[in-house]
């Protein structure tokens, strides 16, 4: 059995250089943040779904916190203790549902 490779945390200099093309998102080495504002709760809840389908392909799964009409996002590797170029991926694909 080959094992799978893990990615690798960001250098804060990669980082940065990321969230420079990542305008809807913040954060350093221990996560990067979006909210994502919908009209109500049910959109927020559709909206969850929605991420929760993209997350799944790339078996990557943000931290969330929904609240009422907002969902706050929180993307980490936990694995690789830090961002990883998986984390950023899911914002471009979450980014692509919720263009702002």
């Amino acid at each position: 059995m080959t094992a799978v490779p893990r990615p690798s945390r960001l250098s804060p200099d990669q980082l940065t250089a990321a969230l420079s093309g990542l305008p809807l998102w913040s954060g350093d080495g221990e996560g990067i943040r979006r909210t994502v504002e919908l009209p109500g709760f049910p959109d927020a809840v559709a909206a969850l779904v929605r991420i929760a389908f993209v997350a799944e392909q790339l078996d990557h799964h943000p931290d969330v916190d929904l609240r009422w009409r907002r969902l706050h996002l929180t993307l980490v590797t936990h694995s690789a203790g830090g961002v990883t170029e998986l984390d950023l991926e899911l914002a471009r694909r979450i980014d692509g549902l919720f263009p702002g």
